[in-house]
């Protein structure tokens, strides 16, 4: 496994693990924090400017599509995180109010949470058993 993969994973993964605990820690902030922020445009757009960044760094830097799950799942993770910065930039406030309301963040909240700790843990573990 490179080691590209391998820091990667244990990057990505740590930073899954704890944002979700501190998510779920804090339910209502966050909750209400995603809502203005979906609400405020020019703010909106700096995520999207930010979330492009790290998007295009693993697109770029890490676009494994064999060699086991691990890096696919790396791989995968940069192309969403590249795909969500551009729907961030490119979409109209309006769509991004409705897409956020059909995600039903506040009613799913813990799901959400929970599949972001699933993949931190399966991230983490894969990255730090690698040799």
């Amino acid at each position: 496994m490179s080691p590209c993969t391998v820091f990667l994973s244990r990057l990505i993964g740590l930073y899954c693990i704890l944002a979700s605990l501190a998510m779920a820690a804090h339910r209502q902030p966050t909750v209400e924090t995603m809502t203005a922020l979906i609400h405020t445009p020019p703010v909106l757009f700096l995520a999207g400017i930010i979330a492009l960044l790290p998007g295009l760094a693993m697109v770029l830097g890490h676009n494994v599509w064999s060699g086991g799950a691990l890096p696919v799942v790396v791989t995968l993770v940069g192309w969403v995180t590249l795909i969500r910065g551009l729907f961030v930039l490119f979409l109209s406030p309006g769509a991004e109010v409705r897409l956020f309301a059909g995600l039903r963040y506040g009613q799913l909240f813990y799901l959400y949470c929970g599949i972001g700790l699933v993949l931190g843990v399966y991230l983490t573990y894969g990255g730090f058993k690698a040799r």
